[in-house]
Protein backbone atom coordinates (compact mmCIF):
# COMPACT_ATOMS: atom_id res chain seq x y z
CA UNK A 1 0.00 0.00 0.00
CA UNK A 2 2.99 2.30 -0.61
CA UNK A 3 1.75 3.64 -3.85
CA UNK A 4 -1.86 4.84 -1.89
CA UNK A 5 -2.19 7.75 0.01
CA UNK A 6 -4.10 7.53 2.45
CA UNK A 7 -6.23 10.97 3.39
CA UNK A 8 -6.15 11.98 7.02
CA UNK A 9 -8.52 12.73 9.18
CA UNK A 10 -8.90 14.54 12.87
CA UNK A 11 -8.01 11.70 14.52
CA UNK A 12 -5.24 10.12 12.77
CA UNK A 13 -4.07 13.19 13.19
CA UNK A 14 -3.93 13.21 16.83
CA UNK A 15 -3.16 9.95 17.45
CA UNK A 16 -0.34 9.59 14.78
CA UNK A 17 1.62 12.11 15.64
CA UNK A 18 1.43 11.03 19.57
CA UNK A 19 2.42 7.53 18.26
CA UNK A 20 5.40 9.15 16.56
CA UNK A 21 6.46 11.02 19.14
CA UNK A 22 6.57 8.32 21.50
CA UNK A 23 8.19 6.65 18.96
CA UNK A 24 10.84 8.89 18.24
CA UNK A 25 11.64 9.75 21.94
CA UNK A 26 12.04 6.22 22.18
CA UNK A 27 14.32 5.74 19.53
CA UNK A 28 16.92 7.16 21.76
CA UNK A 29 16.61 4.41 23.61
CA UNK A 30 18.73 2.74 21.13
CA UNK A 31 21.32 5.25 21.90
CA UNK A 32 21.24 3.95 25.32
CA UNK A 33 21.90 0.61 24.39
CA UNK A 34 24.81 1.33 22.37
CA UNK A 35 26.27 3.22 25.03
CA UNK A 36 25.81 0.07 27.87
CA UNK A 37 27.03 -2.79 25.25
CA UNK A 38 30.19 -1.03 24.39
CA UNK A 39 30.43 -0.18 28.05
CA UNK A 40 29.71 -4.04 29.29
CA UNK A 41 32.20 -5.20 26.37
CA UNK A 42 34.99 -2.65 27.82
CA UNK A 43 34.74 -4.43 30.99
CA UNK A 44 34.81 -7.76 29.93
CA UNK A 45 37.69 -7.69 27.54
CA UNK A 46 39.57 -4.50 28.74
CA UNK A 47 39.45 -5.55 32.62
CA UNK A 48 38.21 -8.98 32.50
CA UNK A 49 35.01 -7.85 34.59
CA UNK A 50 31.66 -9.16 33.67
CA UNK A 51 28.58 -7.43 34.78
CA UNK A 52 25.03 -9.49 35.24
CA UNK A 53 23.31 -6.17 35.29
CA UNK A 54 24.82 -4.87 32.11
CA UNK A 55 23.58 -7.85 30.26
CA UNK A 56 19.93 -7.55 31.61
CA UNK A 57 19.85 -4.29 31.39
CA UNK A 58 20.94 -4.76 27.26
CA UNK A 59 17.68 -7.15 26.77
CA UNK A 60 15.39 -4.94 28.65
CA UNK A 61 16.70 -1.52 26.60
CA UNK A 62 16.37 -3.86 23.58
CA UNK A 63 12.86 -5.12 24.39
CA UNK A 64 11.35 -1.55 25.43
CA UNK A 65 12.49 0.38 22.24
CA UNK A 66 11.31 -3.03 20.15
CA UNK A 67 7.71 -2.68 21.56
CA UNK A 68 7.97 0.89 20.89
CA UNK A 69 9.01 1.15 17.53
CA UNK A 70 6.53 -1.76 16.56
CA UNK A 71 3.52 0.83 16.76
CA UNK A 72 5.89 4.03 15.26
CA UNK A 73 6.04 1.84 12.30
CA UNK A 74 2.58 0.78 12.05
CA UNK A 75 2.22 4.40 12.28
CA UNK A 76 4.51 5.78 9.50
CA UNK A 77 3.39 2.70 7.29
CA UNK A 78 7.34 1.43 7.54
CA UNK A 79 6.29 -2.05 8.59
CA UNK A 80 7.03 -5.37 6.36
CA UNK A 81 4.43 -6.27 4.19
CA UNK A 82 4.51 -8.76 1.27
CA UNK A 83 2.93 -6.79 -1.91
CA UNK A 84 3.61 -8.93 -4.75
CA UNK A 85 -0.10 -9.66 -5.28
CA UNK A 86 -1.63 -5.95 -3.71
CA UNK A 87 0.78 -3.84 -6.00
CA UNK A 88 -1.26 -5.28 -8.90
CA UNK A 89 -4.78 -4.30 -7.79
CA UNK A 90 -6.47 -0.96 -7.47
CA UNK A 91 -5.95 1.02 -4.69
CA UNK A 92 -9.68 0.84 -3.37
CA UNK A 93 -9.10 -2.86 -3.41
CA UNK A 94 -6.01 -2.52 -1.49
CA UNK A 95 -7.60 -0.58 0.68
CA UNK A 96 -10.55 -3.09 1.17
CA UNK A 97 -7.76 -5.48 2.06
CA UNK A 98 -6.00 -3.60 4.67
CA UNK A 99 -9.38 -2.68 6.20
CA UNK A 100 -10.99 -6.03 6.41
CA UNK A 101 -7.48 -7.89 7.24
CA UNK A 102 -7.09 -4.86 10.57
CA UNK A 103 -10.52 -5.59 11.52
CA UNK A 104 -10.84 -9.43 10.85
CA UNK A 105 -7.04 -10.18 11.91
CA UNK A 106 -5.22 -7.62 13.50
CA UNK A 107 -7.33 -5.87 16.15
CA UNK A 108 -8.93 -9.52 17.39
CA UNK A 109 -4.82 -10.25 17.84
CA UNK A 110 -3.66 -7.27 19.61
CA UNK A 111 -6.48 -6.90 21.91
CA UNK A 112 -5.73 -10.77 23.03
CA UNK A 113 -2.22 -9.81 23.35
CA UNK A 114 -3.10 -7.27 25.79
CA UNK A 115 -5.75 -8.78 27.53
CA UNK A 116 -3.09 -11.70 28.11
CA UNK A 117 -0.71 -9.60 29.29
CA UNK A 118 -2.56 -7.71 32.00
CA UNK A 119 -2.66 -10.94 34.47
CA UNK A 120 1.10 -11.91 33.36
CA UNK A 121 2.35 -8.37 34.90
CA UNK A 122 0.09 -8.02 37.20
CA UNK A 123 1.17 -11.33 38.79
CA UNK A 124 4.79 -10.16 38.40
CA UNK A 125 4.16 -7.00 40.24
CA UNK A 126 2.25 -9.02 43.03
CA UNK A 127 4.76 -11.59 43.68
CA UNK A 128 7.93 -8.94 42.82
CA UNK A 129 9.41 -10.39 40.58
CA UNK A 130 13.25 -9.48 40.60
CA UNK A 131 16.01 -11.70 38.02
CA UNK A 132 16.90 -15.26 39.24
CA UNK A 133 20.71 -13.86 38.40
CA UNK A 134 22.85 -13.13 41.35
CA UNK A 135 23.40 -9.56 41.06
CA UNK A 136 20.62 -9.38 38.55
CA UNK A 137 18.22 -6.09 38.00
CA UNK A 138 14.92 -6.10 40.36
CA UNK A 139 11.84 -4.70 39.44
CA UNK A 140 10.74 -7.32 36.28
CA UNK A 141 6.94 -6.62 36.45
CA UNK A 142 8.35 -2.58 35.16
CA UNK A 143 9.63 -4.59 31.74
CA UNK A 144 6.62 -7.06 31.31
CA UNK A 145 4.38 -3.79 32.06
CA UNK A 146 5.64 -2.27 29.07
CA UNK A 147 4.00 -5.25 27.15
CA UNK A 148 0.21 -4.00 27.79
CA UNK A 149 1.51 0.04 27.32
CA UNK A 150 2.95 -0.92 24.13
CA UNK A 151 -0.19 -3.03 22.05
CA UNK A 152 -2.05 0.00 23.92
CA UNK A 153 0.00 1.97 21.85
CA UNK A 154 0.13 -0.21 18.77
CA UNK A 155 -3.76 -0.09 18.52
CA UNK A 156 -3.50 3.65 18.84
CA UNK A 157 -2.19 3.46 15.86
CA UNK A 158 -4.29 0.82 14.73
CA UNK A 159 -7.34 3.17 15.08
CA UNK A 160 -6.02 6.09 13.60
CA UNK A 161 -4.93 4.00 10.18
CA UNK A 162 -8.56 2.41 10.13
CA UNK A 163 -9.69 5.75 10.27
CA UNK A 164 -7.64 6.79 7.00
CA UNK A 165 -8.95 3.58 5.85
CA UNK A 166 -12.25 4.62 5.94
CA UNK A 167 -12.15 8.30 4.73
CA UNK A 168 -10.32 6.84 1.75
CA UNK A 169 -13.54 4.22 1.06
CA UNK A 170 -16.10 7.02 2.01
CA UNK A 171 -14.27 9.87 -0.18
CA UNK A 172 -14.50 12.19 3.36
CA UNK A 173 -11.23 13.23 5.51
Amino acid sequence: MQDVELPETRASRIIDSSVRAVGLAAGWIWVILLCVIVTNVALRYLFGEGRVEFEEIQWHLNSVAFLTAIAYAYSVDAHIRIDVVASRLKPRTQVWIELYGTVLLLIPFIVMLFIFSLPFVSHSWAVGETSQSPGGLPFRWFLKAVLPIAFLLLMLAIVARVSRLWAFLSGSS
